[in-house]
């Protein structure tokens, strides 16, 4: 099993060495710029975890997958923000907004087919099961993002149908972080297929806190502006949690109808929705959703060490951090 700090170093280097093509720089320029602002780099983190727990050593063959995976969610992001027209990613003027729109899905178009590169790397030996889960994964994202784009046209959403799009817009990337680690570490069929449940329900857990911290977070910590999905009446968890919930309807569709055309405006109506929130308990339902989320996680890995071999419980130890790390500031 490789130690953790071996791991971190080895993210830490391979963004900081990450390479792009140098011309032409209008369309390698964003790429560069999108992995220089960061992130969490959770996806890539969670391949070499899982990998660590079959493995003694960090062999190159897995960090051209890892890095694949960030390659690929960065796409998402740049074309993510042109849709929510979203104007600030991590703290910084997103790719649309700094550049323009054409540049935006250019870049991410080239972005998307680098990221299917580096995953190719992957060892021989695991390069079919891994491409299979990648290009799988790949579809189910732009599922997900579809699912999203028609929920705007539509007045409520139900739970079941919201968590189904988050499972497909982020949970089956996280899952396929957690399962293409374990196959080039070369895991079995049930650990592997318990890994990918542990990355699916972390991912729902994930996707809940987000939705929690876009109305509840600061926006220093968060990155990118407080109560978005408020002023693009953004189908959310904690929206549909709420339509659910409220008994006049109209209440709240009189919220969601103010106008957003200046910045008073904006933080009214973000104040008269998150109110009609608070009254309804619905942000310590979403806490109670992700803690509840985050143990169906750590039941798919009870008994993994078993699983693998090893004496004792760090590999559920490990992962169990892991999680607590990604969804704490919700919980």
């Amino acid at each position: 099993m490789i130690e953790e700090h071996i791991l971190d170093q080895a993210i830490a280097t391979l963004f900081a060495d990450i390479e792009f093509p140098r011309e032409p720089a209008g369309l390698y320029d964003p790429l560069r710029y999108m992995i220089a602002i960061g992130g969490k780099r959770l996806r890539p983190k969670l391949c070499l975890l899982t990998y660590s727990l079959l493995r003694d050593t960090l062999e190159p063959s897995v960090l051209g997958p890892a890095a694949g995976l960030e390659v690929f969610h960065t796409f998402t992001l740049i074309h993510d923000d042109i849709m929510d027209r979203s104007p600030m990613r991590r703290g910084c003027d997103t790719v649309w907004k700094k550049w323009d729109e054409d540049t935006a899905i250019l870049s991410g178009d080239v972005m998307c087919i680098d990221s299917y590169r580096r995953v190719a790397q992957a060892p021989a030996e695991a390069l079919g099961p891994v491409l299979a889960l990648f290009t799988k994964t790949a579809a189910e994202v732009c599922e997900g993002q579809q699912l999203d784009m028609d929920f705007e046209d539509l007045p409520q959403v139900p739970m079941a149908d919201y968590m189904r799009m988050i499972g497909l817009k982020t949970g089956v990337l996280i899952a396929c972080a957690a399962q293409m680690g374990a196959l080039i570490g070369g895991a079995g069929p049930d650990v592997a297929d318990r890994l990918y449940e542990y990355g699916y329900q972390l991912g729902l857990a994930f996707q809940v806190a987000d939705d929690y911290l876009d109305t509840y977070g600061d926006a220093a910590v968060f990155g990118k502006p407080i109560g978005g999905d408020i002023v693009l009446n953004k189908k959310s968890w904690l929206l549909t949690r709420a339509q659910e919930k409220i008994r006049r309807q109209e209440a709240l569709q009189n919220a969601l109808a103010l106008p957003v055309g200046s910045a008073d405006e904006r933080v009214a109506k973000i104040a008269a929705v998150r109110a009609i929130y608070d009254a309804l308990g619905v942000g310590e339902d979403a806490r109670g959703e992700v803690r509840r989320l985050s143990d169906l996680a750590l039941d798919a890995i009870s008994g993994l060490d078993a699983g693998l071999g090893l004496p004792g419980t760090t590999a559920f130890d490990r992962l169990r951090d892991f999680a607590d790390r990604l969804v704490s500031r919700a919980k």
